[in-house]
């Protein structure tokens, strides 16, 4: 089984005492590919060393909406600059943040700004969006998402929500908030979601799958939530795992 962590954060301090372990551990598990995010500078020249490591991480950078009143034209430069390096391939993660407390129109403004970097570059774009489904499909809407691509991270919405950005050419990526047990609507919409535009993730080191809530997250923990949606798929996990890792090779235009 070949397993793609399309979303995580192994170059956050949480992991800077045992970074080689848990990748070891994460390949110990079939997890033989890996999307790394980078959000701030610290992360970003820590996921530049990854990339230059491993052969089967991948990268992305963004402006995180919590980070939105940081956006400048020196730090588009820099990120401008970082998604032109080899073996990064999305702009990410960027999108809407409503639970945080930075001004809604300001995110919205640093979202439609980064969608048109991502554009420019010819990049998919990997999507953050916490309490803002209208607006966010708006803004993607509008944008014409669908001809580079892109990765809804971590959804958590119902399957309505679910069918309407796959409408607009995205695909879907469930972290372990899929197995939570009220989180009965993502079940439905994993469940739902056509097999050729489902993708798995960690978010690690958050959002740990059952039965390891409480426990910090890591990229091997993929295989858990791959699991427990094969289960509600009922089909073979191995068959699950092959079409959410060339789903993700395509959406991030990978050979």
């Amino acid at each position: 089984m070949q397993i793609f962590d399309s979303h995580t954060h192994i170059n956050s301090a949480e992991f800077e005492n045992d970074r080689e372990d848990v990748i070891e551990r994460a390949k110990a598990l079939g997890v033989e590919a890996m999307l790394v995010i980078g959000y701030d500078e610290p992360s970003t020249i820590e996921l530049g060393k990854l990339l230059e490591n491993y052969q089967h991480i991948y990268g992305a950078v963004g402006c995180h909406p919590e980070d939105s009143k940081k956006y400048c034209l020196a730090l588009e430069k820099k990120m401008t600059d970082f998604l032109k390096k080899d073996k990064v391939v999305a702009v990410g993660e960027i999108g809407l943040d409503y639970h945080c407390g930075v001004d809604h129109d300001l995110q919205k403004e640093v979202f439609k700004k980064q969608i048109a970097l991502a554009q420019t570059l010819e990049m998919p774009i990997s999507v953050h969006n916490r309490d803002a489904f209208t607006d966010c499909y708006e803004i993607l809407k509008e944008a014409d998402v669908g001809h580079y691509g892109g990765i809804m991270h971590s959804f958590n919405g119902d399957w309505q929500w679910a069918q309407k950005f796959l409408d607009l050419g995205m695909e879907l990526s469930y972290s372990g908030v899929v197995t939570f047990n009220n989180a009965k609507e993502v079940q439905e919409a994993a469940i739902k979601t056509p097999l050729d535009h489902i993708l798995v993730e960690t978010d690690a080191p958050y959002l740990t799958p059952v039965p390891y809530r409480g426990q910090q997250n890591e990229p091997a923990m993929t295989r858990y939530t791959l699991e427990f949606i094969a289960e509600a798929r009922r089909v073979p996990a191995f068959e699950l795992a092959e079409a959410a890792y060339q789903n993700t090779k395509r959406v991030l235009h990978l050979k």
